[in-house]
């Protein structure tokens, strides 16, 4: 494992949204999270967080409120580089603060990795489980209709 740094998570700003669409954008190439638009992105800036080291973006999560009672953990990017050093972690204990300062109960996932989510509280579920809400933005996904994302949940604490 490589060596934890300080790490501190601030909200994002729209000067930061080009750097969270390439840190994304790097990632889903890889194929391990799903593509944003830049438009998704500016839309949605006020609910992500990022970790800043040395003036560049190397790590940002989007906190989506669904309802009263749900949100979403989107967008969990972190650079290669920096992976196995905590910020995934940060990024997560943040939007779950946050969650829980909005007064949302739960906050689900999905992924393509859930044993990742499961180190942190999250549980599998069948999404199906999940309100149907939440597939709204599937019609727009580059895997619809044979989706291969797993949901995972959690209960805010």
């Amino acid at each position: 494992m490589k060596e934890r740094i300080a790490l501190k998570t601030r909200k994002a700003t729209v000067r930061d949204a080009l750097a969270i669409h390439a840190l994304i954008m790097r990632n889903a190439r890889e194929g391990s999270m799903l593509p944003r638009s830049m438009n998704e992105i500016y839309e949605r800036i006020r609910s992500f967080f990022v970790i800043e080291i040395d003036g560049q973006i190397q790590g940002c999560c989007c906190l989506h409120v669904m309802w009263d009672d749900l949100a979403e953990v989107k967008s969990l990017s972190v650079a290669p580089e920096y992976q196995g050093m905590g910020m995934g972690r940060a990024l997560i204990e943040e939007a779950m603060v946050e969650a829980r300062e909005l007064e949302v109960t739960r906050v689900f996932a999905l992924t393509f990795i859930p044993g990742y989510f499961e180190k942190f509280g999250f549980k599998t579920v069948d999404m199906n489980e999940l309100p149907k809400k939440i597939w709204i933005e599937c019609v727009n996904c580059v895997n619809y209709p044979d989706c291969n994302e797993i949901a995972v949940i959690r209960s805010v604490d």
